[in-house]
């Protein structure tokens, strides 16, 4: 299947083409350990395009291309340091940029961004999250490090927790869990930070079983894997919502001795509080080894799309 731009994770809906993404990775894990990365993207240049702040997804698309051979171009605060603060259009700056590179990863604060640079881009974009709408190379790294470390795509149940309004990790990754067969979802937020509506038609679609709760401790004895994320104070209109749901989903050491043993503790980073670093060092901790496998994805991704 050839992709042009990387805007959503509808358009993976494709369990082989997945697959074939996840052996790609491997192979760039394995070769990686073994000191021998092909250069398959020598002279190519890779845009780093962010108008809000990243850590991960940037320095991991940009790790991707150099150990891929490739060169990078960055901002890493376009609202600022682009002329976006002069008052040009994203528009513009997509057609300008274009110019002076092969693809353009792109992290926007408005839902849709993406898919307005794609439309005007004639070099591939990739959606690196665009406000509280998607994240689908994030949501393809949480697949393959669910396959990792429990060994499956297939048969597991994962609770979701925490902002789960305006979470894109977790919208992505929803879309994405319609290729896995008998998975069942428990949704656990504060009930002001609920999924909205039109995902959860989505689950309803692909018969996937899901049910909120307001407890986290409620889903722990039934899970393999669970997902945690931050309350997103930036997303939030209201100090006061804030104050009052910032703790409401804490992983402390007493909690954690109620998930499984077999089960994965899952986090996209980065987090706030709502992970204590005393959980770190139990080995159902796989929030960083899941950030590493970030850097397979995408380059998975860059190779997909730059052939």
């Amino acid at each position: 299947m050839r992709i042009k731009h990387i805007i959503s994770t509808r358009q993976f809906l494709d369990r082989r083409l997945v697959n074939d993404i996840f052996k790609i990775a491997d192979g760039f894990e394995q070769a990686e350990r073994k000191g021998k990365t092909p250069k398959l993207l020598r002279n190519k240049i890779l845009a780093c395009v962010f108008y809000e702040p990243s850590t991960r997804t940037r320095f991991s698309f940009e790790s991707a291309m150099l150990k891929l051979g490739g060169g990078v171009i960055a901002t890493e605060n376009a609202a600022h340091f682009s002329s976006a603060i002069k008052g040009e259009t994203l528009e513009d700056s997509i057609r300008i940029i274009a110019g002076y590179s092969d693809i353009i990863v792109l992290r926007h604060k408005e839902a849709g961004a993406a898919a307005r640079a794609a439309a005007v881009s004639p070099v591939p974009v990739i959606n690196a999250g665009d406000g509280a709408g998607e994240h689908p190379t994030q949501a393809l790294l949480d697949l393959y490090t669910i396959r990792k470390e429990i060994g499956r795509t297939d048969n597991f149940t994962i609770a979701m927790t925490g902002d789960l309004r305006y979470g894109r990790t977790i919208h992505s990754l929803i879309y994405l869990l319609s290729l896995s067969k008998n998975v069942k979802v428990f949704l656990a937020s504060p009930k002001e930070l609920r999924l909205p509506a039109h995902y959860k038609i989505f689950l309803k679609e692909h018969d996937i079983s899901f049910f909120e709760t307001d407890r986290l401790e409620n889903t722990m004895p039934y899970i393999d894997v669970l997902y945690m994320t931050r309350i997103q104070k930036e997303r939030l209109s209201s100090p006061r919502l804030y104050k009052k749901v910032k703790d409401a989903f804490v992983l402390d050491v007493p909690l954690l001795d109620r998930v499984p043993k077999h089960a994965v503790i899952m986090h996209p980073l980065p987090r706030v509080n709502e992970i204590t670093s005393a959980v770190d060092i139990d080995p159902r901790a796989a929030y960083f080894r899941q950030a590493k496998n970030g850097l397979y994805i995408r380059m998975a991704m860059l190779e997909m799309l730059l052939p």
